[in-house]
Order: C-alpha cells, then sequence, then structure tokens
C-alpha cells in the first residue's frame, strides 16, 4: 500500500505540472479532447479508487467513486450545484459516469479540492487518509489557474477506460529545463501584467483626484472673475450715480444762489418800502427767513448722502484690491509648482541614468549566479545517479540473499523427502544425484555472485565517501550562493527605492501622453470596408474568420492576431489589443521594473 501511495502521489505530481505547464504555454483555455487533461481525469480517478471499501449489497459488492462525491455536498455547500447538475443528465447510467461527470465540473468551477473527511468510505491505508492525500490537495490549488471548457453532456463517461499513458511524461533534462524557462518567463509576465494592472488603477484614481482638483481650482477662479466683474460694474454704476448726486448738487446752488439774489432784490425793494409799511416788510422777511431755513436744510441733506456715497465708494476700492492681491498669490502659486516639476523632470532623469550604471552591474552578478547554478545543478546530478547506483546494488544484494535462503529450504525439504522414500524409490536414485549436482552448481554460482555484490558493495561504500566530500563542497557553495543572493537582494532594494519614483513619474507622463493622444483623436480607426485580409497573418477575412479592431492603434486583425486584453489610458477596463501593441505595451512596461 506503502508503495502504491507513493506512485500514485508521483503520478499527480506529474499530471498536475504537464497540465499546468502545457495550459500556459499553449493557452489557458482547455476543451475535453485535450490528451493531458484525459490523463488527469484518469489519474484522479486512480487516487480516488486507492483503498476505497467495499459495499455489500442485494446484488453483490460495489465499489464506487460517487458515495465519497456525494458526501462532499455535505461538507462543501458550494459543490451542491455540482452535485445536482451530474443528478439532472440524461446520458449517465452508472455511479463511475456520475463520479467522472462530477470532477469535469468541479474542475470548470475551480472547486476540485479533495475533501479528507472520508473516513467511512476508505480503508485506513488509504491514499486520501494518509499524508500522500494532504499533498495532492495541496497540488490541486495549482488549478485555479487555469479555465477548463467541457462539455460532459455529449461524452460517454460511462464506459470510458481509465488507462495512464506514461509515454507523456517521459522526457529528457533539456526539455524540464526549457519547459522551466518558459513557465519562469510566463510567471514574470503574469507579474508585470498584474503590477501595470494595480498602477494603472492607482494612476487613475490620483489622475481623477487632480482633474477634481484643476475643475474645482477653474470654478473658483470663473466664480472670482464673476464676483470681480459685478464689483466693476457696481463701482461703475456708484461713480454714475454720485456724478448725478454732484450736477444735481451743482443745479441746487445756482437755484439758491439765484434765489437768495431774488430775495435781495426783494430786501433792498423793501427796504425803500419799509418806511412806507412796515407790517408788510416784517412779513416779507419772516417767509424769506423761514424759505431761506429750508434750503439750508436740504443742503445738508444733500452733503450727508455725498458723504455716504463717498464712504461706499473706499470700501468697494478695498474690495478690488484684496481682490486682486488674491489673484496675485494664485498666480505665484502656479509658477513654484511649474518650478517643481522642472526640477522632478531633472531628478528623474539623473535616476534614470543611475538606474542604468545598476542595471549592467545587476546583469554582471546574474551571470556569475547563473554560472554558480549550473555547478550546483551538475553536481546533483551526479550525487542523484551515485544514489540510484547504490539503490541498484542493494536490491541485488537482497535478491541474492533471498535466492540462497530459499535453496537451502528447498534442499533441506527434499534430504527430507529422501530419507523418508530411500527405499521405495532406488530407480530414481540416478536421477536425483543429477539433480543434487545442477544444484550445487547453481549454490556455486550464487556464491559467486555473492562474492562480486560484496565487492560492489565495497566499492560503492568508497563512492559513498567521495560523495560526502561532494556534499560538503556543496554546502559550501550553496552557503556562497545564499551571501551573493543576500547581496544581490540588497542591491535590488536599493534599486527599487531609487527607481520607484522615476518610474512612476515616468509611467504617469506616458499615460497622460497616451490620454491626451485618445482625447484628442490621434488614432485613426479603420473603417471594416477598407480591410480584406488581416494586418499581421494577411488571411482573408470571412464569415468564419471575423473582423475586429485593435483599441490601441485602431487597425483591423483576426481573431488569432488580437486575442488579447490589456488596460489602456483612454478605458481603465481591459481592451482587445493586437499581437504588435500587445508585445510594445509589456515591453515599455518591463522596461520599468518596480
Amino acid at each position: 500500500m506503502a508503495m502504491e501511495r507513493a506512485n500514485l502521489l508521483n503520478m499527480a505530481k506529474l499530471s498536475i505540472k504537464g497540465l499546468i505547464e502545457s495550459a500556459l504555454s499553449f493557452g489557458r483555455t482547455l476543451d475535453s479532447d485535450y490528451p493531458p487533461l484525459q490523463q488527469f481525469f484518469v489519474v484522479m480517478e486512480h487516487c480516488l479508487k486507492h483503498g476505497l471499501r467495499v459495499k455489500k449489497s442485494f446484488l453483490g459488492f460495489n465499489k464506487s467513486l460517487w458515495g465519497p462525491l456525494e458526501l462532499v455536498e455535505k461538507l462543501c455547500p458550494e459543490a451542491a450545484e455540482i452535485s445536482a447538475s451530474v443528478r439532472d443528465l440524461p446520458g449517465l447510467k452508472t455511479p463511475l459516469g456520475r463520479a467522472r461527470a462530477w470532477l469535469r465540473l468541479a474542475l470548470m468551477k475551480d472547486l476540485l479540492v479533495a475533501q479528507r473527511n472520508m473516513i467511512d468510505f476508505y480503508e485506513n491505508s488509504a491514499l486520501m487518509l494518509e499524508e500522500e492525500g494532504a499533498v495532492i490537495v495541496g497540488l490541486l490549488v495549482g488549478l485555479n489557474v487555469i479555465d477548463a471548457n467541457l462539455c460532459v453532456k455529449g461524452e460517454d463517461l460511462d464506459s470510458q477506460v481509465g488507462v495512464i499513458d506514461f509515454s507523456m511524461y517521459l522526457k529528457n533534462d533539456i526539455d524540464d529545463y526549457r519547459s522551466e524557462e518558459r513557465n519562469s518567463q510566463i510567471a514574470s509576465i503574469l507579474d508585470q501584467k498584474n503590477y501595470v494592472e494595480e498602477l494603472n488603477r492607482q494612476l487613475n484614481s490620483t489622475v481623477h483626484g487632480l482633474q477634481g482638483r484643476v475643475d474645482s481650482l477653474e470654478k473658483s477662479n470663473s466664480k472670482l472673475i464673476e464676483e470681480l466683474a459685478i464689483a466693476k460694474n457696481n463701482i461703475i454704476k456708484l461713480q454714475e450715480e454720485n456724478q448725478q448726486l454732484r450736477s444735481e448738487n451743482s443745479v441746487i446752488l445756482l437755484k439758491t444762489q439765484q434765489h437768495l439774489e431774488v430775495t435781495q432784490g426783494d430786501v433792498s425793494v423793501e427796504r425803500d418800502t419799509y418806511k412806507q409799511s412796515r407790517q408788510g416788510l416784517d412779513e416779507m422777511y419772516n417767509e424769506a427767513r423761514r424759505q431761506l431755513k429750508e434750503e439750508c436744510q436740504l443742503r445738508q441733506d444733500v452733503e450727508n448722502e455725498l458723504v455716504v456715497q463717498v464712504s461706499m465708494k473706499q470700501e468697494m476700492e478695498l474690495a478690488m484690491k484684496l481682490l486682486e492681491k488674491d489673484i496675485h498669490e494664485k498666480q505665484d502659486t502656479l509658477i513654484g509648482l511649474r518650478q517643481q516639476l522642472d526640477e522632478v523632470k531633472a531628478i528623474n532623469v539623473e535616476m534614470y541614468q543611475k538606474m542604468q550604471s545598476s542595471d549592467e552591474e545587476m546583469k554582471k552578478k546574474n551571470d556569475v549566479i547563473s554560472r554558480l547554478e549550473e555547478k550546483t545543478n551538475q553536481i546533483t546530478a551526479t550525487m542523484k545517479q551515485l544514489e540510484q547506483r547504490l539503490q541498484d546494488a542493494e536490491r541485488h544484494r537482497s535478491l541474492a540473499e533471498e535466492g540462497t535462503r530459499r535453496f537451502k529450504l528447498d534442499f533441506a525439504n527434499k534430504a527430507d523427502s529422501l530419507q523418508r522414500q530411500i527405499e521405495h524409490r532406488e530407480k530414481q536414485l540416478q536421477q536425483l544425484e543429477t539433480d543434487l549436482k545442477i544444484e550445487r552448481e547453481w549454490r556455486q554460482t550464487l556464491q559467486n555472485d555473492l562474492d562480486r555484490e560484496r565487492e560492489t558493495v565495497a566499492q560503492l561504500s568508497t563512492e559513498a565517501l567521495q560523495i560526502n566530500g561532494l556534499k560538503k563542497e556543496f554546502h559550501r557553495l550553496q552557503d556562497e550562493n545564499v551571501q551573493l543572493k543576500t547581496i544581490c537582494e540588497d542591491q535590488e532594494q536599493a534599486l527599487e527605492e531609487l527607481g520607484s519614483k522615476l518610474s512612476e513619474s515616468k509611467l504617469k507622463i506616458e499615460d497622460i501622453k497616451e490620454a491626451n493622444k485618445a482625447l484628442q483623436g490621434g488614432q485613426v480607426w479603420l473603417k471594416d470596408k477598407e480591410a480584406s485580409h488581416c494586418k499581421l497573418c494577411e488571411k482573408e477575412f470571412s464569415i468564419s474568420r471575423r473582423k475586429h479592431h485593435c483599441r490601441n492603434c485602431g487597425e483591423i486583425f483576426c481573431n488569432s492576431c488580437s486575442d488579447n486584453e490589456l488596460p489602456l489610458p483612454a478605458s481603465p477596463k481591459p481592451v482587445r489589443v493586437c499581437d504588435t501593441c500587445h508585445a510594445l505595451l509589456l515591453q515599455r512596461c518591463s522596461s520599468n521594473p518596480t
């Protein structure tokens, strides 16, 4: 059982690793005809069947996977929909077919995580109840990066034969090394894509904030300009009213002067006639005095209104001066912000030069680290070969000892039987003697083989001592590698701190340029009638090969040449772009690492 668990664990590792690698290399969406996916389901079926208890029924013994998978519905509520869908499928007649359909639906919904609380359905030494089951559960989490598009209705899942194809996993070291490099490149591209998306979201939020501030400043500036125009209009109106009051005052003064002159002439006439009529003169004098008082009172009122108008004019002039001062201060702050922007640009240029020099140093150190890693890989390969040879020698030795033990037991049984039947089988004595000679020769050959195996064991012990020396050298190289990695990490952290401001500013500038270009209508959107062939692969468009616009350059491509999505400054959501624009955008993002 332990050997079976180990073999099934290794096959699960190989199938999951091969499925993820092939899916990342040729596209993340898989269908039911994909050979690595079919082998993965076969391996999972063998793993779930290992140690499964047999249930008795009226018709005989039943050993099915559908029972444990139905229990998952109670342990994981998200699996209730999968179980209901499997029960509703019309073409499934056996429990094994339902179990296979359940595995495929669980993979499409990213719920393929095994449940280990199934003690009633498995033996004590089953794979799902041991440590190997926990390892397989951890490996299944990596399948969440794969999108599967499987058609369960049309497949004949009841009559499929679950045989593992080992030819898919027999690869050489060069293919493994190339697959590792390809996986590392894909992982770095995905990390850069996630970084670019996060950075675009942050930049969009900052751009929206700055746009809001600019809009608020423009609104406040427009309000101040309107208030200034209103104040100027009020001042002009007050000046006109003041001019009218002055003109009215001058007219009143002229009238009063004329009236005084008339009154003085009347007084002189009355003086002449005073002697004739004293009573009439007194009445006229009193009336003139009363009229003079009324005119003086009117003049005093007009002068008070003039003082009030002059004070209002002074207040308006003071308000005008304050508004002009506020406008000058805002203009000074704008000039200071432009100077700070120029200084930041100069600092960015210096940081970019420093980053280029540090990149060259990093390339040299990476070359040294790669050479050390190649040496360590060679040493580990030799160690594995020597350990394999040692295991083979120990296995041959155990087989030889088992043969000699069996030979001794057989020989003792035959001797006893010959002693009991020697009187009855004298005719077969010659034949038994020949058999005895053959067995002695076989024993002699076995003894010689045992001596040779002992010599090989002695040689392997000397090689093991050499391996110990190689292990010490390997540990020393590992320590040197760790030291170099720490130095490299320190330098990378310093480079990240130095280049963070530069990358942020450059990305902001590029995004603002692209946004301006998009807002100004810089890209030319090609019409559908003008394109009859794909611009990249030059294939003719038809009913099956449809036309698609690239949202970055505006050209028309087929689906295979434009099956990429990236967020652009003009649209924060991911949109369709062609392969050329996709490569250029990724290259631009990778040239500014964090």
